[in-house]
């Protein structure tokens, strides 16, 4: 994009922000794009007001910021539109949050297009405009911010600010999961799955599940344990399902702590252990997934079995309750 036709569409984002000496921050509610990473900082060894950041000091950060983007630094621009967009070191104020990363992106910096993309897709700060968004998504795609491709894919299947195109939408999802997205790799194994945009492979679908799975998305182990139990996909392997499914059982999801408790109560990929299983049945009922056939195990149960799996329950809340306060 030539830089007059960039500035025309600054000046729209711009002219787009709300007017007024108070610029009250908006509270408005998520649209649009959906719940995006946070924005990235440069590393905190070439920059002092970054260093400052990491280590908390905020209003050392701002003070630097801002003699640094007098200077016409873009990465500073974008750093103070990052405080005042969470309130760090002053009050919280999404307009002048846009209006940093306005600046901050006209100066090219990446993570300002970004930000400001997002800020525009959910309508925060600054006047909700779709299509304006996936061209400031386009301008940080361009320099393959996996976030904003990532993004720039969620618009192509919605239909709204693009024309609706699946084929398109997977393109960039296999970009952005290439760029190590896990949310992408779990949304690009949907897209091979259910064959959108994409030829229908399982063998695809299990691969970039394996990927999110790696990088710790508790529904892509979910899933990728049990394309391992059936062998869809990938070769059969029940004991490396268990171990994924477990993961995700630990991490919370109550489906997978129903399947816990079925591969335990039959021993299928890992030993027999009624009680164990008797345990993740319970949680997971508690979580609101029902199971008759388990239920009826419980019931088969001795007393003193019931009674143990029941305080591993319980102890197993305790200790996740501890560790989230």
């Amino acid at each position: 994009m030539r830089f007059s036709i960039f500035l025309a569409l600054l000046m729209t984002v711009l002219a787009a922000l709300p007017a007024g000496a108070a610029r009250k921050a908006d509270a408005g509610k998520n649209k649009g794009a959906g719940k995006v990473s946070q924005v990235a900082t440069r590393p905190v060894a070439t920059d002092p007001a970054y260093a400052a950041y990491e280590k908390c000091r905020y209003m050392e950060a701002k003070k630097l910021a801002e003699a640094a983007a007098a200077k016409g630094d873009g990465p500073s621009h974008t750093l103070l539109g990052i405080l005042y967009e969470q309130g760090l070191g002053v009050p919280q104020d999404l307009t002048k949050a846009a209006e940093w990363y306005a600046k901050g992106a006209k100066l090219g910096d990446v993570h300002a297009q970004f930000a400001l993309g997002v800020m525009l897709a959910e309508g925060r700060g600054i006047k909700q405009n779709k299509k304006l968004a996936a061209q400031f998504f386009e301008l940080a795609a361009a320099k393959n911010h996996a976030t904003a491709i990532y993004n720039l894919a969620l618009i192509y299947v919605d239909g709204d600010a693009r024309p609706q195109d699946f084929k398109k939408a997977a393109e960039l999802m296999e970009r952005a999961a290439k760029l190590d997205h896990a949310q992408a790799q779990y949304d690009l194994a949907a897209f091979y799955r259910a064959g959108q945009g994409v030829p229908q492979s399982d063998r695809k679908s299990a691969y970039w599940l394996g990927k999110a799975a790696e990088a710790g998305m508790t529904n892509a182990e979910l899933e990728y344990g049990i394309a391992l139990y059936l062998g869809k996909g990938v070769p059969k392997d029940e004991a490396k399902g268990f171990t994924m499914i477990r993961r995700a059982a630990e991490n919370g999801n109550p489906v997978a702590q129903n399947r816990m408790a079925h591969a335990l109560a039959v021993g299928r990929g890992t030993k027999r252990d009624p009680v164990a299983a008797a345990k993740w049945h319970l949680l997971s009922r508690q979580a609101g997934v029902s199971d008759f056939a388990l239920d009826g195990f419980l019931g088969s149960l001795s007393p003193e079995e019931r009674k143990s799996a029941e305080k591993a329950a319980v102890d197993w809340e305790q200790s996740t309750a501890a560790l989230l306060e």
